[in-house]
């Protein structure tokens, strides 16, 4: 972003950060405890994302990225039906820009091989964006299941650039046992026959993909790859919390366990991937 953009940014994000304090005062005096925990949560998780962007850890997307995330969690909790629909997409298409923003700057009007990673990231985004929008609906577990299957492949396919499949053994016998465990677990708990096989699939992909990570940091041994490999170690943890509330048993206030993993593995991956090889990004060129 120019100087312009940025103190528009800083000025509408300190405006917001402001009245949002004041609007929680007034409505946490009329809801639960627990209630105002989760919105003061929100306003915590938004201060902190535009705290990182002042000291030019992250980009002016991915504070609106994380700030939609907090929201989308926070409204799931609470029931807020109509503004979780808008929230929770509205973090994955921050997320795109983030990438876009970050393949402008990296590579201006290059269109060539070099661009390829931002594709396969982004594409990663776009199709759990199509998974976040399909699992909000009733009915359509299966196509989100398998959206968010492709964003993994994608994942896979993104972190392989440069570096051997698999070269972490432990981490791949690691996941794979994980995956193997979690698998037994959600087929005794009765897994239903007609998602047997599409959730096979989608744990041995999950498994490999965090492998490949681990495998990716270490032949980095990079912040950012190591940024990388949290995150999809994030997204294990945020998909076994899902698939545990949904078929095992369900899991008290499970959307504030089961959003902030995923926000965060989303966030890792793509900060990690948008700043590897690079300096981290001060907030004069953030995007």
């Amino acid at each position: 972003m120019n100087a312009s953009p940025l103190r528009s940014f800083a000025t509408v994000q300190g405006i917001a950060l402001t009245v949002g304090a004041i609007a929680w005062v007034g409505w946490a005096r009329g809801v639960s405890l627990t209630e105002g925990v989760i919105g003061l949560g929100v306003l915590g998780a938004a201060f902190a994302a535009w705290l990182a962007w002042r000291k030019g850890w992250i980009g002016a997307w991915e504070v609106l990225m994380l700030e939609a995330g907090a929201a989308a969690t926070a409204t799931s909790a609470l029931g807020m039906q109509h503004a979780h629909w808008v929230a929770k997409p509205l973090a994955m298409v921050f997320a795109l820009a983030a990438v876009a923003e970050g393949a402008r700057r990296a590579i201006p009007g290059d269109r060539g091989d070099r661009h390829r990673p931002f594709r396969w990231l982004a594409a990663a985004l776009a199709a759990s964006l199509a998974g976040d929008v399909f699992l909000m609906l009733r009915g359509l577990f299966i196509p989100g299941l398998i959206s968010f299957l492709v964003a993994h492949l994608c994942y896979l396919v993104l972190l392989r650039r440069g570096v051997p499949w698999f070269g972490h053994r432990p981490a791949l016998f690691a996941t794979l046992a994980l995956a193997v465990a979690m698998y037994t677990w959600l087929w005794l708990a009765g897994l239903p026959t007609m998602l047997r096989a599409p959730v096979a699939a989608y744990v041995l992909v999950i498994a490999a993909m965090a492998a490949q990570a681990w495998s990716r940091q270490r032949a980095l041994a990079t912040r950012s790859a190591l940024l990388v490999a949290l995150g999809a170690c994030s997204f294990m943890a945020s998909d076994s919390l899902l698939a545990i509330n949904r078929f095992v048993t369900p899991l008290p206030w499970s959307p504030l366990l089961i959003l902030p993993t995923y926000y965060a593995a989303q966030a890792l991956i793509v900060h990690g991937m948008l700043n590897e090889g690079s300096r981290p990004a001060s907030a004069s060129t953030s995007g």
